[in-house]
């Protein structure tokens, strides 16, 4: 489907704890508000490197749907630390990236901290669902991230501290409180 002109292409990255299901309605409200939507199903990185094999197979994904124009790549949960990674792959397949949005997301950090790093100091703990190697292994990141705005989304009181992280980094943030999710991401689509 093509999008509307006024946006990139919103590319969905589900947090691996998760499946793209957790997003819902979301894709389809997108869709139904004009915008060209994406959606990365990830379902084989079940064994280490657990985030490489993340990207890899995101980067399968965009590339298999073969989307018009820059994207707008918005992660969501343990996500948010592969932003970095997922955008040098989307470079170096000459696809421009436009901004990310953080949707309940941990932020991505400098070095290569690991999953139970960035969860105990943006004070977040993820349910334990997969090996210990999971959350102990370096999570890949690129030097020149983040190349593009970013903004926040958050949805509830449990990414509250990673929504702070974002406002002293100057992006905007935005909570839904009670509104549609769709809306809400529209809108600080068009601020970045």
């Amino acid at each position: 489907m093509t999008g509307r002109a006024d946006l990139p292409c919103l590319v969905l990255l589900h947090s691996p704890l998760g499946t793209a299901a957790d997003w819902g309605s979301l894709p389809h409200d997108l869709a139904e508000r004009g915008a060209e939507v994406v959606v990365a199903e990830v379902t084989d990185d079940d064994r280490p490197p657990y985030a490489s094999r993340y990207v890899a197979r995101a980067a399968l994904e965009i590339a298999a749907a073969d989307p018009a124009g820059p994207l707008l790549l918005v992660a969501s949960g343990a996500a948010g630390p592969l932003l970095p990674a997922i955008a040098a792959a989307q470079r170096a397949a000459h696809r421009a990236v436009a901004g990310y949005v953080l949707v309940d997301a941990l932020v991505p950090q400098p070095g290569t901290p690991t999953r139970a790093e960035l969860s105990a100091a943006q004070q977040h703990l993820d349910p334990p669902v997969r090996p210990p190697g999971f959350f102990t292994e370096p999570l890949p990141m690129t030097a020149d991230w983040p190349d593009a705005p970013c903004g926040y989304l958050r949805t509830g009181d449990a990414y509250a501290h990673p929504a702070r992280l974002a406002e002293l980094r100057s992006w905007p943030v935005r909570h839904t409180a009670g509104r549609p999710l769709a809306e809400e991401l529209l809108a600080l689509a068009a601020e970045l």
